[in-house]
C-alpha cells in the first residue's frame, strides 16, 4: 500500500469483516489491521445455534474467505488479540499481544455478548452460553450424550437452541417470563404461532415462569422454577440477550448510550472514530430514532458502508430496512422493517397451518411484514414495506389477493 492512512478496526466478526473488505476495494490504500479476540478468522455466526449444534456443519467451514487469505487485500488480523487500552485522543490502541497500535482511523466493530446469570447454580459444569465457534462447539459436544435439556430464554438463540436440541431427540424444556417466544421481537398474534410450532415439535413451554436457581453435584441436574417447580436437566443453555461491548470506552468522550452513540454515517462523537454492527446505536434518518440491532443482516450491511464512509466513497446514509430471519425445525421466519408498539396487525394465512404472513400498519401505511413458512411472498411483502404502501386492510387479509402482483405497482 502506498499510502500512510492507518486503519484500525476494533473486532474480527461479520461487520469487521465487512468494513476491512469495503475500505480496501473502495479505495483505502493505507493499512488496515483487524483487532480480533477470537482465535478464528471471522466467520459466520449463523449456523451456530442450528446446523453446528446439529452435527450438520462443521465449525471450521465457517469462515468468510474460504481460503482464510487476507493478504491479497493487504488486511492483517490480529486473531487472540485483545484491545486492552485505547487512547482517542493519541489515536492509539494498546494490544493484549504487546502491539501497540497507532490509527488515523478507528472503527468500533467489538460486536455484543450474552447477558450472563450470576443465580445460584449458575456455575455448574453442564451450562452453556452461546455466541463463539468455542460456545457451539461445547454445547454440540456435550447434547451428544444429554437426555434432558433446558433452555432459559425463548428469543432468537433460545428457540433456536431448543429446535436444535429436538431434532437431534433431546428432551427440551423452555422457559422465559413472556407469554411466549420471540415475544420481543414479534406481535402476540404470531408468538402464538412460534409457541405453537415449539409445541408440535415437543417442547415443553413454560412461559411466563422463570428459573431462579440451578441444582447439582458435579453438574447441573435441576432447574428449579421461581414457583418451587424442579425440572431435571443435564444440560441448560441461557439465551436472554445481550449487551454491547462499550467498557474500553465507559471512561472516554464517546457518547454511550445502550451501545456507542452513531449518527447515520457511522460517526460517533468524536472525529475519524467509527462504530457499526451489534455495538452501534445508529441513527435513522428515515424512521427518526435510533436502534441498535443484533442481526446478521445489519452487521454485514453497516460494516460495508462504514468501509465505504471511512474510504470516502459514499455521501449517502445509512438507512436501510431493518431485516431478521429465524430457522427453527422446518419453519422460516422473515421480518422486514420496524413496528411502533401501537400499530395494527393484519394476518393473512392459516396460523392453524403454522403459515402465515402478516403486515404491520402505522396510520395505514405499511411499516413491518413477517412471514412464517412463507418465503415465496416475503420479497414482495418487504418491497411494500419499503414503500410504506397504503393498501386497505380487506384487501391485505384476503387470502385471494395477489401480495406478488400487489407489490409489482412500488418497483
Amino acid at each position: 500500500m502506498t499510502g500512510q492512512r492507518r486503519l484500525v478496526i476494533l473486532g474480527g466478526g461479520l461487520t469487521g469483516h465487512s468494513a476491512a473488505l469495503a475500505a480496501r476495494h473502495n479505495g483505502y490504500d493505507g493499512q488496515i489491521t483487524i483487532v480480533s479476540d477470537e482465535p478464528d478468522l471471522p466467520y459466520d455466526r449463523t449456523p451456530l445455534s442450528k446446523a453446528v449444534l446439529q452435527g450438520k456443519r462443521d465449525p471450521g467451514e465457517l469462515g468468510f474467505q474460504p481460503d482464510g487469505d487476507y493478504s491479497r487485500d493487504e488486511i492483517t488480523i490480529l486473531t487472540s488479540a485483545r484491545a486492552e487500552v485505547v487512547d482517542l485522543g493519541d489515536r492509539r490502541v494498546e494490544v493484549s499481544n504487546g502491539d501497540t497500535l497507532t490509527y488515523d482511523d478507528l472503527l468500533i466493530a467489538t460486536g455484543a455478548r450474552p447477558v450472563r446469570l450470576n443465580n445460584p447454580g449458575f456455575d455448574l459444569t453442564g451450562v452453556h452460553y452461546l455466541r463463539t465457534i468455542s460456545d457451539a462447539s461445547g454445547i454440540r459436544e456435550e447434547l451428544a450424550n444429554a437426555e434432558k435439556v433446558v433452555v432459559i430464554g425463548a428469543g432468537f438463540i433460545g428457540s433456536e437452541v431448543a429446535a436444535s436440541a429436538r431434532v437431534l431427540g433431546k428432551d427440551v424444556t423452555m422457559v422465559d417470563m413472556a407469554d411466549a417466544p420471540m415475544s420481543a421481537a414479534l406481535h402476540p398474534d404470531i408468538t402464538s404461532v412460534c409457541a405453537a410450532i415449539h409445541q408440535d415439535h415437543g417442547v415443553d413451554l413454560r412461559m411466563g415462569s422463570r428459573v431462579d436457581e440451578l441444582r447439582g453435584g458435579a453438574r447441573v441436574e435441576q432447574a428449579i422454577l421461581a414457583d418451587g417447580t424442579a425440572i431435571e436437566c443435564d444440560l441448560v443453555v441461557v439465551g436472554v440477550g445481550v449487551q454491547p461491548n462499550v467498557d474500553l470506552f465507559l471512561d472516554s468522550d464517546l457518547e454511550i448510550d445502550n451501545g456507542i452513540v452513531t449518527d447515520e454515517y457511522c460517526r460517533t462523537s468524536i472525529p475519524n472514530v467509527h462504530a457499526a454492527g451489534d455495538v452501534a446505536r445508529w441513527y435513522h434518518p428515515e424512521l427518526k430514532r435510533r436502534l441498535r440491532i443484533e442481526h446478521f443482516d445489519n452487521a454485514g450491511s453497516q460494516g460495508t458502508f462504514a468501509g465505504k464512509i471511512i474510504a470516502g466513497a459514499t455521501d449517502e446514509r445509512f438507512a436501510p430496512v431493518p431485516y431478521f430471519w429465524s430457522d427453527q425445525y422446518d419453519t422460516n421466519i422473515q421480518y422486514a422493517g420496524f413496528a411502533p408498539d401501537d400499530c395494527d396487525v393484519i394476518i393473512r394465512g392459516n396460523p392453524d397451518e403454522r403459515t402465515i404472513t402478516a403486515f404491520y400498519l402505522d396510520n395505514g401505511a405499511i411499516c413491518a411484514a413477517v412471514t412464517v413458512n412463507q418465503a415465496r411472498e416475503f420479497r414482495s411483502a418487504r418491497r411494500l414495506v419499503a414503500a410504506r404502501a397504503e393498501i386497505a386492510p380487506e384487501t391485505l387479509r384476503d387470502p385471494d389477493t395477489d401480495i406478488r402482483k400487489l407489490s409489482r405497482e412500488y418497483r
